[in-house]
């Protein structure tokens, strides 16, 4: 524990990226309440009074109930400005910790019946997420996310429209929900669209599966990130691919605690990964469910897994390398790295 004449510098003043945010896993707790008490909608106690919710997916009916509370809050996004709220909110939320660079994942289809199709849906998300991001001075890009429980003719639809948007606010395809009900390699031919459109394939792998699953990420879709991949460090030799080839893994620890991937924050090897050389770029996955944002997975870096600032300071580079940010973007970030961790340590309250 630290001593009374503890320093260290302010973890809400480092420059970071966030790579691994749910579209509607980043609503505020105070708006789902709001929302749901204006469209006259029913939110279950585990979204109410007893929130955060207790969950534990890493067995069929577990990520069952994990899925439909999820669905129960995507409910309340009814109108364009309801979606236009949730990103302005983001992106307060998103500047208050220090992030400089947010990339969102939304899968459209979870949306289009109530705004319009696809196409309008995402016309939306990306509109809403450009007003959110002029107005707190942050950039955010978007990744589209296709379903890995429904046909991969669906996906390849998304990548098709993700495409067409390259350039245009979208930066990446990903793949997303329980990957035992989907592997990676059934996916292929959809990020073989995205991949040629220059977007960056950014699926989920090695969370609920074992390091398989972030290999198929790797070989079968040419990942250049691997959402979650944590089951990495169950394989040194993957790792050392992961290290040698600098495909990031976006980690999340609350996450991977909230759905007991881990038992114990201990217990997620954050360490393991950072020491063997694969790069890392926290998230917070779903802050609805999990109940804590980004600046937390950098405080649990800091308390959990001893990490000291120079170390926190290369996190930080970390996800800004990774990102798909403008080159202009990724300097002036990097410098606002440098000069945190030239600047004096304050006292810890």
């Amino acid at each position: 524990m630290p001593g009374p004449f503890h320093r260290h510098r302010p973890l809400d003043r480092l420059p970071k990226a966030h790579l691994h945010l749910h579209f509607t896993g980043s609503m505020r707790h105070t708006t789902l309440i709001e929302l749901a008490r204006e469209h006259s909608l029913h939110l279950p106690d585990a979204l109410r009074e007893d929130w955060p919710p207790k969950l534990h997916a890493t067995d069929e009916r577990g990520w069952f109930r994990f899925q439909r509370l999820y669905d129960i809050a995507r409910s309340v996004l009814r109108r364009p400005e309801d979606v236009y709220r949730l990103l302005r909110e983001a992106a307060e939320d998103e500047a208050a910790e220090g992030s400089g660079w947010l990339e969102i994942q939304v899968d459209p289809s979870g949306y289009a019946q109530r705004f319009g199709g696809l196409t309008a849906t995402l016309d939306l998300v990306l509109d809403a997420a450009d007003q959110a991001a002029r107005a707190q001075g942050i950039g955010i890009a978007v990744i589209v996310a296709a379903n890995r429980t429904r046909h991969p003719l669906d996906a390849k639809t998304l990548a098709r429209l993700a495409a067409q948007y390259a350039g245009r606010g979208v930066v990446g395809f990903g793949l997303s929900n329980d990957e035992r009900r989907g592997r990676a390699r059934e996916f292929d031919g959809a990020f073989r669209i995205a991949k040629r459109a220059g977007l960056l394939s950014v699926p989920h792998g090695g969370e609920l599966s074992g390091p398989v699953s972030v290999a198929e990420c790797v070989d079968d879709l040419g990942a250049d990130r691997v959402g979650h991949g944590v089951r990495a460090a169950e394989s040194r030799r993957l790792m050392e691919r992961l290290a040698d080839r600098q495909i990031t893994c976006e980690v999340c620890p609350a996450s991977n605690v909230g759905l007991g991937v881990a038992e114990r924050p201990e217990e997620v090897p954050v360490r393991a990964l950072f020491d063997a050389g694969v790069p890392i770029a926290l998230g917070a996955d779903d802050p609805l469910l999990f109940g804590s944002r980004l600046l937390r997975q950098y405080e649990l870096a800091r308390e959990v897994y001893g990490f000291d600032d120079a170390e926190l300071a290369e996190l930080a580079r970390q996800s800004i390398r990774s990102s798909a940010a403008p080159e202009s973007v990724k300097k002036d970030l990097l410098k606002g790295v440098d000069d945190w961790l030239t600047a004096p340590a304050e006292p810890a309250e």
